[in-house]
């Protein structure tokens, strides 16, 4: 009778057992993976069309004794009355108000291309460029680390120039640092400047989503501190594990006109994209962000978890 128990039971323990081993298996690997998503991020800046005086379309011929017509006669009718007898077309003055019409309506076209549709006098669509760099390297690079939070601390981001000083402490602080390379990548992307906005903060929360928690941010003049418990019995924990393999930290930024940053296929052109990026002068970048991962002390970012979150990247 026990037997035949037994036997019964036995593929229900089995299947338990299974269960068991996957389920621990899966928490070890979120626990991992929680532990691996701290973040830092500092940027700001808006999209905005740079203001431009905008000048009503010349309405043709000034004639020399002032006001438009047709000279000559004194009648002062409108400059299309000497198409119809006033003058005829041969006339001198036929031909010069023939060329004020046609080099009005050359400029009324053209100024309807570059408003793309838009209504608003004097809107325009510049070219804006959208340029990424990402840069993988050794867990050693602690200092690196500390920069960029003394960087986010101290930054004002809330003014064009706090960005501009960002942007290139930013790239300096990866430049100093080539020792400790081991991944990068580059991209950037033209578009108009309604577009640009969209393509910028869908690349920022793309990386963002990676993170479980922003443990250190400031954007547009906002400090914000990670202090949560979670964070340092996290860290706490993880001081008798293995230390975080790499650091990974990715610079955007929205510049006005264009950006070519080179094809990541060594530490040279890493170098390069570096040296064009934090080279953008503050009147032509929009807006800025950097971001790394891991950010919280005794968090780990292993070669597996940067080969799934960031597939993109090359070895140099």
């Amino acid at each position: 009778m026990l037997n035949k128990l037994f036997s019964t039971v036995k593929p229900f323990l089995k299947s338990l057992l299974v269960l068991g081993l996957i389920f621990t298996l899966v928490m070890g690997n979120a626990g991992d993976a929680l532990a691996a998503r701290s973040g830092g991020r500092i940027g700001g800046g808006s999209f905005r069309a740079p203001s431009r005086t905008y000048s009503p379309p010349s309405r043709g011929y000034r004639s020399p004794g002032g006001g438009y017509g047709y000279s000559g006669g004194g009648i002062g009718f409108p400059f299309l009355l000497p198409f119809f007898g006033f003058g005829g077309f041969g006339s001198v003055f036929g031909i010069l108000i023939f060329f004020a019409l046609a080099n009005f309506l050359v400029q009324t076209f053209r100024r309807m291309g570059e408003v793309g549709g838009n209504d608003v006098p004097g809107y325009s669509n510049p070219k804006v460029s959208v340029g990424q760099v990402q840069v993988g390297l050794l867990a050693e690079a602690r200092e690196l680390q500390k920069e960029l939070d003394d960087l986010a601390r101290k930054a004002n981001t809330d003014s064009a120039e706090g960005r501009a000083q960002v942007l290139q402490e930013g790239t300096l602080a990866l430049l100093r640092h080539p020792e400790y390379w081991v991944y990068g990548a580059a991209s950037s992307q033209q578009t108009g400047l309604d577009a640009a906005e969209g393509k910028f903060n869908q690349l920022s929360l793309a990386e963002r989503s990676k993170f479980t928690e922003e443990t250190l941010s400031n954007v547009r003049g906002q400090l914000r501190q990670g202090t949560s418990s979670d964070s340092d019995s996290r860290g706490e924990l993880l001081k008798t594990e293995a230390p975080s393999e790499y650091i990974i930290v990715t610079i955007l930024a929205g510049v006005q006109g264009k950006l070519d940053l080179p094809t990541i296929n060594g530490s040279d052109d890493l170098r390069q994209a570096l040296r064009q990026l934090g080279g953008v002068s503050s009147d032509r970048l929009l807006a800025v962000e950097v971001l790394w991962t891991p950010q919280a002390e005794g968090d780990t970012l292993t070669s597996d978890d940067l080969l799934a979150g960031y597939p993109d990247i090359k070895l140099v």
